[in-house]
């Protein structure tokens, strides 16, 4: 197996969950009493956190700020051996979201923008990806007007040779149309949930979204995520693969996805073929929603004993 990248430069936006932990979601005007709460870095880390616990190096070059969420991002990232390539922004702490979790592990967002969503050219213009490397953006930084205008004119920079990883996140739906149809011929591996797959393609059939986005980006492939059962695999002239998942108690769903995607690409920075890959961030997506908080996705020793297990008992 011959390694394709060594190196994940991530252009999303790492920020801070603050999440509580509660038996149902009140009713409108409504309070509940929190079951347990949690402070800790969240959004692109969480991907950053699933590559590296892969074997894969990574780079954080999206912004952050100079207040105490700032710090603590920062210091996770530099715990985590990650290098973060820009400055603080002087005067903007970092974001954070509010990540509430029913009884059933599932997760509802809400997000408050801070330094992370500044982005400039003069930012970006320094910064160069090399031949080894594979790019991560998210769908968050082009919501945001700043972030859009930088990266888009980086992107149109970037050597068509480097390849792009793109998961649009739940708000995609927000993204300005003109902005999905410009990005998507330079996606080269588009991945997302069947939510976002919809929204972007207006199809309910995952099968069918995932054939219709894999149409208009026209590179690598498309996967789109179907929760428990697994994954659908795109591949340009091959159709659709249902790549199948495993069962498992889930305890917290936060970060599943982030999970998913780290791992993946991961996989595929090894060499392993798309197939193979998906089904690795199959188990790896599992494994994170047995454990509580959203950067628990799993090492690589462990997504392989895993999968050992599973093979074992046929």
């Amino acid at each position: 197996m011959t390694r394709r990248y060594d190196r994940l430069l991530h252009l999303g936006n790492v920020m801070i969950d603050l999440t509580l932990n509660v038996p149902v979601l009140p009713e409108h005007g409504g309070d509940v009493l929190a079951t347990g709460t949690d402070v800790s870095p969240g959004g692109g880390f969480n991907v950053i956190v699933a590559a590296v616990r892969q074997g894969l190096p990574v780079v954080y070059a999206g912004g952050h700020g100079t207040g105490l969420f700032g710090d603590r991002a920062r210091a996770a990232l530099r715990e985590t051996g990650v290098a973060v390539l820009q400055p603080p922004k002087p005067g903007l702490d970092t974001g954070f979201v509010v990540c509430v979790v029913d009884g059933g592990g599932e997760r509802t967002f809400l997000t408050s923008r801070g330094a992370e969503a500044t982005m400039t050219n003069d930012d970006l213009a320094p910064l160069t990806a090399g031949p080894r490397d594979i790019v991560y953006l998210s769908g968050y930084s082009m919501l945001y007007p700043m972030n859009r205008q930088a990266l888009m004119g980086w992107l149109d920079r970037l050597a068509d040779t480097v390849p792009v990883v793109f998961d649009p996140g739940p708000l995609v739906g927000q993204i300005p149309p003109e902005v999905t149809d410009r990005l998507l011929p330079r996606v080269d591996w588009w991945t997302c949930n069947a939510r976002e797959a919809a929204a972007v393609t207006g199809r309910g059939d995952p099968g069918q979204a995932a054939l219709a986005l894999s149409a208009r980006t026209g590179r690598q492939g498309v996967l789109v995520r179907t929760g428990p059962d697994g994954c659908l695999l795109a591949l340009p002239g091959r159709g659709v693969t249902r790549v199948a998942g495993f069962p498992v108690d889930a305890v917290d769903m936060n970060g599943a996805g982030d999970a998913h995607t780290g791992a993946f690409v991961a996989a595929l920075a090894r060499g392993v073929d798309p197939p193979a890959a998906a089904r690795a961030a199959n188990a790896a997506a599992a494994l994170a929603v047995t454990a509580q908080g959203p950067a628990s996705a799993p090492t690589s020793d462990e997504v392989a004993c895993f999968m050992a297990a599973v093979a074992a008992r046929g």
